[in-house]
């Protein structure tokens, strides 16, 4: 059985499995070759305090993007302080960023999408390759209800956008409400805006709370349509 064939046989296999009995299994699998992806979101401290209690020693990494709320460096210490965990972090490269900057401001993202992208590329996707490139697999907060772009994500896949390594969504069926009932039965630490309408959150400029009936989504890139909705970092997976 080839490596791509098996991993399509624990996928089968943990479908239907729990996030926990999910989680464990990349653990146990990849030991210090997997990490989770946390930007502090919800899910993301959820997946903390699961891994935390599987293996003290999970890998944790996070991307800096220079452009974060004080809200997510605020949780990111008090995870820090609450697990004792050790977090990787990964920042865009200073010459990339200032010459972006310099050709097309400050505020690029707002002018175009293909500036926008551009943003994201420097900032989350090139970071993101870095933190990639020495592991086997890596955990991820994506749930199938979060927007039109997730509804076909797995439990395990293979992430063809890169390099074909293992992407993990152990969360990948769960409900908002789960995600919330866990953290609070938990006293999991959140990020702080979470209480302020802001049930998505990335970058300070390219995020704004949402209204009653929006999707949850909605203030994340909010002057661009839902279905063009992410910064690339979760391109669709083979």
């Amino acid at each position: 059985m080839d490596r791509v064939e098996e991993i399509r046989k624990y996928a089968e296999e943990l479908e239907k499995g729990s996030a926990q009995e999910v989680s464990g299994w990349a653990l146990k699998k990849y030991g210090d070759q997997v990490a989770l992806a946390s930007s502090f979101g919800a899910e993301d401290v959820v997946l903390i305090d699961m891994m935390a209690n599987i293996d003290p020693r999970s890998r944790i990494f996070t991307l800096d993007t220079g452009r974060l709320p004080q809200e997510t460096y605020e949780v990111m210490e008090r995870i820090r302080d609450r697990y004792k965990v050790k977090i990787e972090v990964f920042s865009p490269e200073a010459k990339a960023v200032e010459k972006m900057i310099e050709e097309y401001g400050p505020n690029l993202f707002y002018k175009s999408m293909e500036l926008r992208k551009l943003c994201c590329e420097v900032r989350k996707i090139r970071p993101l390759n870095r933190a990639l490139g020495s592991l086997e697999a890596w955990i991820c907060g994506l749930r199938k209800e979060q927007s039109v772009t997730r509804t076909e994500i797995r439990k395990i896949e293979v992430d063809g956008a890169h390099n074909s390594i293992i992407k993990v969504n152990p969360l990948a069926d769960w409900t908002e409400k789960q995600v919330w009932d866990y953290i609070k039965e938990n006293d999991v630490p959140y990020n702080a805006l979470h209480d302020r309408d802001y049930p998505s959150i990335g970058c300070a400029p390219c995020t704004r709370a949402i209204g009653p009936g929006e999707d949850v989504r909605a203030g994340r890139w909010w002057w661009e349509t839902p279905e063009k909705k992410e910064c690339g970092l979760h391109s669709k997976v083979g």
